[in-house]
């Protein structure tokens, strides 16, 4: 019998490869966008019109309880990605990330509860702050660095609290860094490229030192179709990463040399996280998702970052001028 999955936040990034790879793997979806007046479907518009068609699409908001009650009708699993995920923005308007992030994580538990559907939830690196031992467990203490990352701090601990309180099937997933085809100029790696595709010349960014582990978001949306189907990750948190870190400024190299170009990299004052907001080290440890998944990434180490932001510039540059939109005014 087809497994039937709600995608929350299938409009956007990851949202939008993990609705595509569920239609391959035989799932029946549900794609839960944002409603907007203009009837835009995110980057589900970009999908394949053989997987747009098996789509069951609908527009809403999670903020609306009983909307998510009747969304969540002849769902077995609902993939939970919709959030607000600016850290930047966060710091102007926290109280929407509370909105959106804890309060719309409760109305999908509760609909999830009155039907009986699994939860996989997504969390982010985030939650851990500047690493205090590497590489990072799910038991490293979390930390805050941002309003965002306390919203989702919030929110996996509601998460996991139906789970123990009402036995609703759970499973976190911690995504460290994902990149790839569709992301927003607001990260860094999009914003490096597309800053390259305008100049060639040089790039400005906040700070260059801080390390990162990048997961190509096609092995992210892996972990999550893994967590559904593993009975052991229920009540558990999983990250999601590779195990190999790099810094900005490294990785703005890094680009650059894949699209054959010597720019000046410049760290700009207005690009410079708030004082103590900067997340300075991420690494995780994924011994966790090989054991209770059997998730690897397909892409790791220095040779897999460098396949994947191959493809990632590639995609950037066939878009061209339509990509560019407003990357030179982000901060990351």
């Amino acid at each position: 019998m087809e497994r039937r999955a709600l995608v929350t936040g299938a409009g956007g990034f990851i949202g939008s490869h993990l609705a595509e790879r569920l239609v391959g793997e035989g799932y029946g979806v549900r794609a839960l966008v944002h409603y907007n007046a203009l009837g835009r479907t995110g980057w589900l518009a970009d999908s394949p019109r053989e997987i747009r068609e098996t789509l069951d699409i609908v527009a809403g908001d999670i903020r609306d309880p009983a909307f998510m009650r009747r969304a969540m009708d002849g769902v077995d699993v609902v993939f939970h990605l919709a959030a607000l995920i600016g850290i930047p923005y966060s710091y102007l308007a926290p109280d929407s990330y509370i909105a959106v992030n804890v309060q719309g994580t409760l109305n999908v538990l509760e609909a999830a509860r009155d039907v009986g559907a699994k939860v996989v939830h997504t969390s982010t690196s985030e939650v851990y702050g500047t690493a205090q031992r590497v590489p990072i467990g799910e038991d490293h203490p979390l930390s805050a660095q941002s309003p965002y990352a306390a919203s989702k701090i919030g929110a996996d601990q509601l998460a996991l609290s139906f789970h123990r309180s009402f036995g609703v099937p759970v499973a976190v997933v911690r995504p460290f860094n994902t990149y790839g085809p569709r992301q927003s100029a607001r990260a860094v790696i999009p914003t490096i490229i597309l800053q390259l595709l305008a100049d060639p010349r040089r790039i400005a960014l906040g700070n260059l030192a801080p390390t990162r582990d990048l997961t190509l978001v096609d092995d992210t949306v892996a972990g999550f179709v893994a967590a559904d189907r593993a009975e052991a990750a229920l009540g558990e948190v999983v990250n999601l990463g590779t195990g190999y870190e790099i810094s900005i400024g490294a990785l703005a190299a890094r680009i650059a040399e894949e699209m054959g170009v010597e720019p000046v990299i410049e760290q700009a004052a207005a690009r410079v996280r708030t004082t103590g907001s900067e997340v300075e080290r991420l690494l995780s440890d994924n011994r966790r998702a090989a054991d209770l998944l059997g998730w690897r990434p397909r892409l790791a180490g220095a040779d897999g970052l460098a396949a994947g932001l191959r493809s990632t510039v590639g995609w950037f540059r066939a878009r061209g001028a339509d990509a560019l939109g407003d990357a030179a005014r982000y901060r990351v």
